[in-house]
């Protein structure tokens, strides 16, 4: 049984909630962003609602585990809720957090998160485990702040509001974890995308998915990739792992688009990020209705120059199959040059094995 205390870490306070917070928590549950990714807050939320809510508090305290009201320590004002659910048949808790629309972008969540974690440990609890839809990128960044590590993806665990199955990222930190903050190795792009005035490459998002798709089962895209052409679901759920994919350092997914007409053109992609050797790899694809304008190169320089100024690789890599003569034209115009080859690495749809040339571009002044 946890102890109903009061917390105080830096500038908040968390304490139990009391009735003094109902209209605070009736204003900071009606908003849009929070009824986004809380699929069982009733909506309208209602006086009533934040009633249940302190009578759940009540509960969830008598039942092991701990729900406080996250509060301004100078005015005392609400900034919000971080509670434990009581733990499960092994012992584990589970925390959640919400912030008032007022307090969001401040660190309240990760500082609450934090705190309340440490308390419990320090209470005995042995592990907590966190869940956050890979598209609350606000969620995801509470988890790597607050020192929680990634143990996998839990696919399709709930369905949102409007029927959709929603995969969520799992956390977890036990008692023993050093329960560092984890930094940001891809930096997302400033002003969400990078441009030259030819082409525009931005973020793939989920009304991105039906255009990839199309591209890629274009033969003259598909000869070259290794698998199938994804299902419309696959190729929307890819999209929609975009903004966990750069957060979590794994990887870069950009749409390229014609910058005067906005239209998809193609994709291009930062993948094998390793950041303990300073290596990742580009790959890319374009539609071929927009071919031979030199949109790749752009795309390709504009990728690589972010890469080398904004993150600390060293090394970009890619690998093209030998008969691929378009790609390699890419990657000579854009400065990488070919270092090995290695044989029949790719196959290819007619049943063949094609060699794979690997190309190299290094961080500029080092050779």
């Amino acid at each position: 049984m946890l102890p109903r205390e009061v917390i105080s870490t830096g500038a908040l306070i968390l304490r139990p909630p009391s009735r003094e917070d109902l209209p605070a928590i009736v204003r900071a549950t009606s908003d849009a962003d929070t009824a986004r990714f809380l699929y069982s807050l009733p909506l309208p939320y209602t006086i009533e609602d934040a009633e249940s809510y302190l009578a759940l508090a009540q509960r969830r305290w008598a039942e092991g585990g701990a729900e406080f009201t996250v509060a301004d320590a100078g005015s005392g004002q609400y900034l919000g809720a971080v509670g434990l659910r009581p733990p499960d048949a092994h012992g584990a808790l589970s925390i959640g957090y919400r912030v008032a629309e007022w307090a969001r972008s401040k660190g309240v969540a990760s500082a609450a998160t934090r705190a309340v974690s440490e308390w419990a440990f320090d209470k005995g609890a042995r592990r907590i485990e966190l869940h956050a839809e890979v598209e609350n990128l606000a969620s995801l960044r509470v988890a790597y702040a607050a020192g929680y590590q990634q143990e996998g993806i839990a696919r399709e665990r709930t369905h949102t509001r409007d029927g959709r199955a929603a995969d969520f990222v799992a956390f977890a930190r036990l008692a023993g974890d050093p329960g560092e903050a984890a930094g940001q190795y891809l930096p997302f792009l400033d002003g969400g995308e990078l441009s030259d005035g030819v082409v525009r490459l931005r973020p793939m998002a989920p009304g991105d998915a039906g255009d990839y798709r199309a591209m890629v089962g274009d033969p003259s895209v598909s000869r070259w990739m290794v698998g199938t052409a994804p299902t419309a679901e696959a190729a929307e759920r890819r999209c929609r792992y975009t903004g966990y994919w750069w957060l979590s350092g794994q990887r870069a997914e950009l749409s390229i688009r014609d910058a005067a007409t906005d239209a998809f053109a193609g994709h291009i992609q930062l993948v094998q990020v390793m950041p303990a050797i300073g290596q990742a790899m580009v790959g890319y694809s374009l539609q071929a209705d927009f071919r031979g304008r030199g949109f790749m190169t752009r795309a390709v320089r504009l990728l690589v120059d972010w890469a080398f100024t904004e993150t600390a690789l060293h090394r970009i890599v890619a690998g093209t199959d030998v008969a691929n003569d378009a790609s390699q034209h890419v990657l000579r115009r854009v400065g990488f040059s070919r270092e090995s080859v290695q044989r029949e690495l790719f196959p290819r749809p007619d049943g063949t094995r094609g060699d794979d040339v690997e190309w190299l571009l290094l961080r500029p002044g080092r050779s």
